[in-house]
């Protein structure tokens, strides 16, 4: 009986309305009720608790309760019945869907899943601590976001102290900003001869990569979700363009490239390129790994520099002085005068 009744009174015998209560209550105490007390709730004629008297149809009897329960309780069988039937089709459709695939290789390596969400920072950790142990050749690192914060570097100490105790060899890629990282030389001199270290204007997202078998990328711009790759084609793309990137790089103990143009630091360089490009200072400022305050002195000092009353003005200067052209590559590190190695060993 459930579900069927008027727009108005939209429920079944089981849950009647207040109006409906009321008078169906009514007719069972007395007998019947005029016609006209049900007039308000039609659903009690609707639902078969009330019918017309065959004596006289100006007045409803009500169905007897022990009738309506029993209309009820067989409603509700038939609904579980109902119920099961489709829970049972939809099990054998299952079966008969995962036969068909029972040939298909999954995809997942002979470590885990090929792609894998890390969901939260504990699982993170977890997740990170595992590829460690197992790590036994090689770690590359990419580290966006400038200067690295004490906090950050000490919380990964105890995974670099593990694997440069196996002889692990490591090589991290930072912004030119982390040079200024007093927590990053100080992390580099503990390393020793275990890690090398290199800079760029800009990075791509953070990367890390154990044994060119297991990779690890943010799956949100907060952090707090991270993508562990185990897929063979994708840990070969992501190594590959640490290798170019790697190549690109300067490395710690060489000074940057200068730029030619007197009054302009390298950095202010890479922000007239970027200016150029038509970016925003929030932009440039997150590429470049330093604050939007600190972005926005130096494009300051590159308009007196280049004696620009305006940004309008200062883009001319800038294509005037050729800043907006690709940045002079730095020479090989093999060659950097006065440099015995080309790294942070």
């Amino acid at each position: 009986m459930a579900g069927h009744g008027t727009d108005g009174h939209p429920h079944g015998a089981d849950r009647l309305c207040g109006a409906g209560d009321r008078v169906y209550s009514r007719a069972v105490r007395r007998g019947r009720v005029p016609r006209r007390d049900a007039e308000p709730v039609p659903c009690l004629l609707e639902l078969a608790l009330l019918h017309p008297d065959p004596d006289d149809m100006d007045w409803l009897v009500p169905t007897s309760p022990q009738e309506v329960m029993t209309r009820l309780l067989r409603g509700m069988y038939d609904e579980v019945s109902e119920s099961q039937r489709r829970v049972g089709a939809a099990v054998e459709a299952f079966e008969w869907y995962a036969g068909l695939g029972r040939h298909v290789p999954p995809a997942v390596s002979a470590e885990g899943p090929a792609i894998r969400v890390l969901d939260g920072l504990a699982r993170i950790q977890a997740a990170m601590d595992e590829a460690t142990q197992a790590c036994t050749a090689e770690v590359l690192t990419v580290q966006p976001g400038g200067i690295r914060r004490e906090a950050e570097l000490s919380e990964g100490m105890h995974r670099a102290m593990a694997l440069r105790g196996r002889g692990v060899r490591m090589r991290d890629l930072y912004t030119h900003v982390a040079r200024h990282g007093h927590g990053l030389l100080s992390y580099l001199e503990l390393m020793g001869d275990a890690v090398e270290a290199r800079t760029l204007d800009e990075v791509i997202e953070r990367l890390i990569l154990f044994d060119r078998t297991v990779a690890f990328i943010p799956a949100n711009s907060e952090r707090t979700m991270a993508l562990e790759l185990r897929h063979p084609a994708l840990v070969e793309y992501l190594g590959t363009v640490f290798e170019r990137l790697w190549r690109l790089a300067i490395p710690l103990t060489a000074p940057l490239p200068d730029t030619g143009i007197e009054g302009i630091s390298h950095r202010e360089q890479s922000i007239a390129a970027l200016l150029a490009e038509g970016h925003q200072d929030a932009v440039i400022a997150e590429r470049l790994g330093i604050s939007v305050r600190t972005c926005r002195a130096h494009i300051a000092r590159l308009s007196e520099t280049l004696g620009a009353a305006s940004r309008t003005q200062l883009g001319v200067r800038i294509a005037q002085t050729g800043l907006d052209g690709p940045r002079p590559r730095p020479a090989s590190p093999l060659t950097v005068p006065g440099q015995g190695s080309p790294s942070v060993r």
